[in-house]
């Protein structure tokens, strides 16, 4: 079970988060998405410091899904960089990662 992972991507608003986590739910890319309703992000793009209210979706998924996943994100995320990091889960309940394992067809 150590090829589980938590995804991070961040989104402008809790209803792109939803839509994302719906496709992501749907074509079992991920088993969960959690949706951190209010964050600040602060960041330099195209040379500007930029600081916006965003949501935080973290998911999770396999590694074996993680490409398709972030394929999936990029195709339907309205930025035109998301940020898409992956973080491996090196410990957890064994039920829990067993699940996501379960849950996840890739």
């Amino acid at each position: 079970m150590d090829d589980r992972l938590v995804v991070l991507v961040t989104v402008p608003s809790q209803d792109v988060g939803k839509d994302l986590a719906r496709m992501l739910l749907s074509e079992k890319l991920a088993a969960c998405v959690n949706i951190v309703p209010s964050i600040v992000s602060l960041y330099t793009w195209e040379g500007e410091l930029c600081t916006d209210d965003e949501a935080l979706l973290m998911i999770k998924t396999t590694e074996a899904a993680l490409q398709e996943l972030i394929s999936a994100v990029s195709g339907d995320h309205p930025y035109d960089v998301p940020e898409i990091i992956a973080v491996p889960i090196t410990a957890g309940s064994t039920e829990y990662l067993s699940w996501i394992g379960e849950v996840v067809t890739r």
